[in-house]
Order: C-alpha cells, then sequence, then structure tokens
C-alpha cells in the first residue's frame, strides 16, 4: 500500500484503515535503569515520530516525578509509523512499561494490550529480579518475545555471558538477541526490522459488533475523562453510541485519536488499533479499567474477560493537615484513583487526626508516589500514618475478618489467632554482598527457599512476613548490597503469627494514629525507638508528659518529657529553708493537678516525623 493512502499528514488525521498485517502492538519491558525509556526515545525518533528539535529524553515520562526520580510509573503509548525494507509500511504501537516491583499492575495491564514484547537487558549488568518479573508476565500472556541488549557500547559489556545467562534463567532463546545502544542510537534500525518481522500482526474483525478494551482513563480538565482504548473487532468512530458493558454507561463519542506521541484525531480506529477517545464523560465510575466498550445500537454478544483487579498489600491513613481541606482531598483522590486502578481508599476518623481516608497500595513507593501526586499536582498539605498490611483476624466464635486498621482491632479476650501475609522474594545481587543480604532477611523473621547462582551473581529465593519488608527492608537491602541488590516479590499466603497491638500513650491517653501491629518479639524494641522519637517532638508543656508504649494492659517502654517550671523561690533572700520548702510543694501540687486537667497538644509535624518510617 501506498504511504499516501495510508496516512495523510496535511489534514492532520489517519485517511483509511490500517490492514491488520501492517500493524504490530508490543510493549518494552525491563528491570530499573535498563534502558526501556531512552529506546522508547531512539524508537520515536527514528521513525520521526518528533522532529528533532521536540525530542527530549524520556519524551514517555510526561510526569513531573517520572522525570525527577528517573523512572516510569505510568505506562504510555504511542502510535508510529515505520517504512520497512520489504516496501510496506507498517503501524507500530508502543507501550512503555514501568520496571519497579509497585507497578507491576500497570505492566500487566499494558502487555493485555499486546502480541509481542520487546525484552530489554543491561549487556554490563545482565538478568535482575525485574527482569525475571517482568517477562514471565509476558510468558504468562503468551506474548511473542525479542531479547534487546542494550547498552553494548559500555567498556563492561559482555553480550555473550548476558545471552548465556537469559537462556539460562529466563529460559527463552537468546542467540539472535539484538545488541544496541539506545543512548548513541546503535542498532535501532534492527530492533525496528525486529518487531515487523518476528512479532505477529493482531487478529480481529472490522465487520463484527464493536469490542474494544479499556486499558487506561485518566482526567483531563477541558476534556473530560479521557480513555484509552485497544480495538479487537469492529471499528470505533466519531459520534457512535458507545456503551461500556460493566458499568452501563452510554455516551457519545466526541473525538477518536492517537497519540504520535502528540495527540492527533482520526476518522475511526479499527481492529488491532490502539488510540483515545473522549466522551465528555463526567463520571469518573464509569470508565473501569478493563471494561468492555461495544456499540450501543449494535452490542457483542461477549464483554472481554478484562483484568484481574489489583489487590493492595500496604495500608495507610492519609489526612489533610487543615481539615477544611478534606472535600478538596476526596475529589483529587477520586481524580487520581482514575488515573491508577491499583490504589484504594475509603473514608476514616481519627480522634487525633480527624476526618480522612484509609488508602490501599501495592508498595511503599506507590504509597511515596500517590501522596507526592496528591500534593504536587492537587496542592494539598497531608499527614500519612505508619503503613500496616492486612491482617486476617480468626475469632473465638469462628468468623474472620480483615484487619486493615490497627486502631479498630478487636478485644484481645475475642481473638483466636491472627495471620499476616508472607511474600515469596527473589533477591538478585553480586557474590560479595551474600552475607549481609542473609542476615538481613534472617533478622526480618526469613524463611530460605533457594540460593542458585547465575555467573558471579547469587540468587536467593527468600519466604518473609510482608510486615517485616514494607518498613525499611528495601533500604536495608540496598545500604547491605551497595545498591547492587535487586528485589521483586509476591504474595505467597497468610500464616499464623504471635501477633500483638501496640498502642502508645501520651499522659496515658492512647493516641490511636501512632498504634501498629507488630510481631510479640519485635514489640519491645519498636516501643523504645517509637517512645524515644515522641520524646524529642513533643513540646515541654507547663506538666510532666509521660510517653509509654503499650501491649495489652503491659507497658514495654517509657520516656517523660520534663515540665517547663517558673523558678517561683526567686524572690527569696536567705531566711528559713521552710518559706522555699512551701513555695516548691504549692508549686508541685498545682502542675499535679495541671496535669490531670490538662491536654497534650501533640503538634502536627510531630505526627509526620514519629509516622515516617524508621531508617
Amino acid at each position: 500500500m501506498p504511504r499516501s493512502a495510508l496516512f495523510s499528514r496535511d489534514i492532520g488525521t489517519f485517511a483509511s484503515m490500517t490492514p491488520l498485517k501492517n500493524i504490530r502492538n508490543f510493549s518494552i519491558v525491563a528491570h530499573i535503569d535498563h534502558g526501556k525509556s531512552t529506546l522508547a526515545d531512539r524508537l520515536i525518533q527514528v521513525t520521526g515520530g518528533l522532529a528533532n528539535r521536540e525530542m527530549k529524553e524520556q519524551v514517555l515520562d510526561s510526569m513531573e516525578l517520572e522525570r525527577e526520580r528517573g523512572i516510569t510509573i505510568k505506562a504510555q503509548t504511542v502510535r508510529l509509523e515505520y517504512p520497512a525494507k520489504d516496501g510496506e509500511t507498517y503501524v507500530l504501537n508502543l507501550i512503555d512499561t514501568p520496571g519497579h516491583v509497585d507497578f507491576t499492575y500497570e505492566v500487566s495491564r499494558s502487555l493485555s494490550a499486546c502480541e509481542g514484547a520487546l525484552l530489554v537487558v543491561d549487556a554490563s549488568q545482565g538478568v535482575e529480579a525485574q527482569t525475571l518479573a517482568n517477562v514471565y508476565q509476558a510468558i504468562d500472556v503468551d506474548l511473542e518475545i525479542v531479547p534487546v541488549l542494550n547498552k553494548i557500547d559500555l567498556p563492561a559489556a559482555e553480550p555473550d555471558r548476558v545471552k548465556a545467562q537469559i537462556e539460562d534463567v529466563v529460559g527463552i532463546d537468546a542467540s539472535d538477541a539484538v545488541e544496541i545502544s539506545a543512548k548513541t542510537g546503535m542498532g535501532v534500525p534492527d530492533v525496528l526490522e525486529a518487531i515487523v518481522t518476528r512479532l505477529p500482526a493482531p487478529e480481529g474483525d472490522a465487520e463484527a459488533a464493536l469490542k474494544a478494551l479499556l486499558v487506561d482513563s485518566w482526567y483531563d480538565p477541558y476534556l473530560g475523562v479521557v480513555v484509552l482504548v485497544r480495538v479487537i473487532d469492529g471499528t470505533l468512530k466519531k459520534g457512535m453510541r458507545i456503551r461500556m458493558m460493566g458499568a452501563g454507561a452510554v455516551y457519545t463519542v466526541d473525538q477518536v485519536g492517537v497519540s504520535t506521541p502528540k495527540k492527533t484525531p482520526v476518522d475511526l480506529l479499527g481492529p488491532g488499533e490502539i488510540g483515545y477517545l473522549t466522551a465528555q464523560i463526567k463520571e469518573v465510575a464509569d470508565t473501569k479499567v478493563g471494561d468492555t466498550i461495544t456499540d450501543d445500537r449494535r452490542p457483542t454478544d461477549i464483554a472481554l474477560s478484562g483484568f484481574k483487579p489489583s489487590v493492595p498489600v500496604v495500608f495507610c491513613g492519609i489526612f489533610p493537615v487543615d481539615a477544611n481541606d478534606f472535600e478538596d482531598l476526596r475529589e483529587a483522590m477520586g481524580k487520581l484513583r482514575l488515573n491508577d486502578a491499583s490504589f484504594e481508599f475509603e473514608m476514616e476518623t481519627s480522634a487525633a487526626l480527624g476526618f480522612g481516608f484509609r488508602c490501599g497500595f501495592l508498595g511503599l513507593l506507590h504509597l511515596e508516589i500517590i501522596r507526592e501526586r496528591l500534593e504536587r499536582e492537587f496542592n494539598l498539605d497531608l499527614i500519612t500514618t505508619a503503613p500496616s498490611v492486612v491482617y486476617e483476624i480468626h475469632l473465638t466464635d469462628g468468623t474472620m475478618i480483615e484487619l486493615h486498621n490497627p486502631a479498630d482491632m478487636p478485644d484481645p479476650v475475642r481473638i483466636d489467632h491472627m495471620e499476616e501475609p508472607w511474600i515469596r522474594a527473589t533477591i538478585m545481587a553480586p557474590d560479595e554482598y551474600l552475607g549481609g543480604i542473609l542476615k538481613l532477611c534472617e533478622e526480618r523473621r526469613g524463611v530460605q527457599q533457594d540460593l542458585t547462582y547465575a555467573g558471579s551473581r547469587a540468587m536467593v529465593v527468600y519466604e518473609l512476613p510482608l510486615n517485616e519488608v514494607v518498613f525499611d527492608f528495601y533500604d536495608r537491602l540496598k545500604s547491605a548490597s551497595k545498591g547492587y541488590a535487586s528485589f521483586d516479590y509476591q504474595i505467597v499466603e497468610h500464616r499464623p503469627g504471635d501477633l500483638v497491638k501496640m498502642q502508645i500513650l501520651v499522659n496515658e491517653e492512647p493516641v490511636d494514629a501512632l498504634s501498629i501491629v507488630v510481631h510479640r518479639d519485635k514489640a519491645d524494641m519498636r516501643g523504645r525507638a517509637m517512645c524515644e522519637k515522641l520524646k524529642d517532638l513533643i513540646p515541654r508543656h507547663m506538666f510532666k508528659i509521660p510517653i509509654q508504649a503499650a501491649m495489652g494492659g503491659r507497658v514495654i517502654a517509657r520516656e517523660t518529657i520534663a515540665a517547663l517550671r517558673k523558678d517561683v523561690t526567686a524572690k527569696c533572700y536567705g531566711g528559713d529553708a521552710s518559706r522555699k520548702r512551701k513555695l516548691l510543694d504549692k508549686q508541685k501540687a498545682g502542675k499535679k493537678k495541671m496535669r490531670q486537667f490538662g491536654r497534650v497538644e501533640i503538634p502536627q509535624e510531630a505526627f509526620i516525623k514519629a509516622l515516617k518510617i524508621d531508617s
């Protein structure tokens, strides 16, 4: 097909539907920092998606946080046009995916919209933990995988060793892996040829009823909700009345388009194509990720299976510093929930912090990113409570309840036993750091499952309680391995544990926001650390303030904040000592009475610092 019939640049829209055999939908999967986003930049540049003057580094990482941290948080889509060596012009739909363990849900959604994947591996570092996790996700959904060795121009690059490692560890043939340097552009045309020759074309029927998968959605202040779709069967056009099969909502399509990576309107999207639509959608709940979009007048018979819903593993409370910002926080969370389907929240109240939300996340980095996005994008000041995991409490009457918030723990008399989530963690690191890593895992109640070697790198598999991992495990692991270890995990099951609720009492009053569930063996240490921290954070009052960590009715740690004192004996120059004694006793009695009725004001900064994850 001649290029002009396929793509008409002068009117800014695609003039006709692309033949299925000329479409390739693919993802780039890799460990963090192995060069996914840089390769995406080069593919956009080589195919002319953007002019050289419009190019910038990590062009698909549009979020300020992504550019700042150098990581991909949101999967981004771009449509490229490539005239191949066989004379045909191909349309390539590329989805750049995150590499971090906390964003695997983004990866799984992206892979379900593709037929193939480029597995990018750093030619000097080799296979890492997240490489395995992401490539197994691609294998699970039957994608064709093309191995790509990146950073081949580095002096430390060992392509032959890494090819052998991919075959040994991952189990796929890497003999014809494409060798490239995404930074310099070396070998990138070979990647484009490999995409069109080695990845399969999508299947679909243009005459059938419309069936499209809702891959992602985000909120635009001018257009309302923008929906990213992958068309399976039929065609999607402007003016069509579409129905979200899961939500049951009906809308008229205002605009259909593709990202090149600039938003470009098109006449229609056919089978196998990925694009966006707008339809003046105001209700965030109507665009559920994984839903099936069909023609309202001629609906499809069977909906797509959609995505397996994500299961949050870390929970914490998020409260506005100013109680007047509560409604703004609710609205901001609704918009973020639309853009990040793995984020969950429900309303809760706290005696110390007022109205807020109990939020569920896929991990600590996910928690950190959501909090930063709320603060930056919506201009909110927030307090985050200590992160906790979901415990299963089996009561004496035979029922089981899930505990998300330690403050809601039932009376210990009613509890038969408690179960906590355990994970299977895969850690890969150079051999010389293995001792420190094994010691760290043993300290965290870990059970070793496996230890193997891939060259000079050790791969150790441990089962660990998630409660021990959510606080500072990742930071400690990086310290123990000088940053060389890579870490990936998946939830295995809930197992019984000797768990207790630890409360913090300030002036003998419990502070629910500081309650945590800990293993009995670790309670003393955690209690002491929390009391010492609060002693430095709570300002002195006119009376003595005891800070206690209690487990049930037993106090396990205590610190005391001394009272501010006025020098009442200053006016006594000499004379009988009983005059001074009388004044001091009077002051003491006053302070005792003050302590009885006085309320301790814990400043917001003290909460924020006390709840920061221990280093």
